[in-house]
């Protein structure tokens, strides 16, 4: 179960590149979008993942002793941790200088946590800088409020889905425009992930609704 798990994380990163025949008029991942006013759905974002380059080498045990809400264990992890109440968030620091921000809800909140982060460097007498932020992974979440028969979905697009209720209770669904990965479960909850702008969870939702729907337990 744990290597499966592993597997599926690491499905979660990769998604495999499409031929051709993926992008057919007929491929069941090119549906007509429904539009939000159909449903009155539209997914929360969970967890925004952003980095960020501070332009400077960091003392990792320089930066563990005298800040706060720090740990640093370098047997176990290159990085310093780092926490910080508001907006409520994690950093990973690496003596590279690169900077991992992971919690924030939207886009903004990552923005001002990694400043916040940043500035703590500064205060403890790093000369860093903040540039080249970027969002890397944004994770979304919905309810569609109805039972979803997942084998009979794996069954119509298996080219796109990879299911087995023994090891794992959701279907995981590749996406090929947008680029997103679902996993979808019975109950109707879906997490979307994958996405680097808030639009494209709310596009990959629209698109895969309509198919949902078709697979509504009766």
């Amino acid at each position: 179960k744990q290597w499966y798990q592993r597997r599926v994380r690491a499905d979660l990163k990769s998604v495999p590149t499409p031929g051709p025949s993926y992008f057919s008029l007929n491929s069941p991942a090119a549906f007509t979008p429904s539009t939000p006013m159909d449903h009155g759905i539209e997914p929360t974002i969970q967890n925004i993942v952003s980095t960020v380059n501070l332009g400077c080498r960091l003392d990792l045990k320089q930066i563990a002793l005298h800040a706060r809400n720090a740990e640093y264990n370098p047997k176990r992890f290159a990085a310093v941790i780092m926490r910080i109440r508001e907006p409520r968030t994690t950093a990973l620091l690496f003596n590279s200088g690169k900077m991992v921000c992971t919690g924030a809800k939207s886009e903004e909140e990552s923005r001002l946590a990694a400043r916040k982060y940043a500035r703590v460097v500064q205060k403890l007498g790093f000369p860093a800088k903040f540039t080249e932020f970027k969002i890397q992974n944004m994770v979304g979440s919905c309810d569609v409020k109805f039972p979803i028969r997942l084998e009979g979905l794996y069954a119509q697009h298996g080219q796109f889905s990879h299911y087995e209720p023994e090891l794992f209770p959701g279907l995981i669904y590749r996406m090929l425009r947008p680029k997103i990965v679902l996993l979808i479960f019975v109950s109707g909850k879906v997490v979307l992930t994958g996405a680097k702008d808030r639009n494209d969870i709310n596009a990959a939702f629209e698109c895969i609704y309509p198919i949902l729907k078709n697979f509504k337990k009766k």
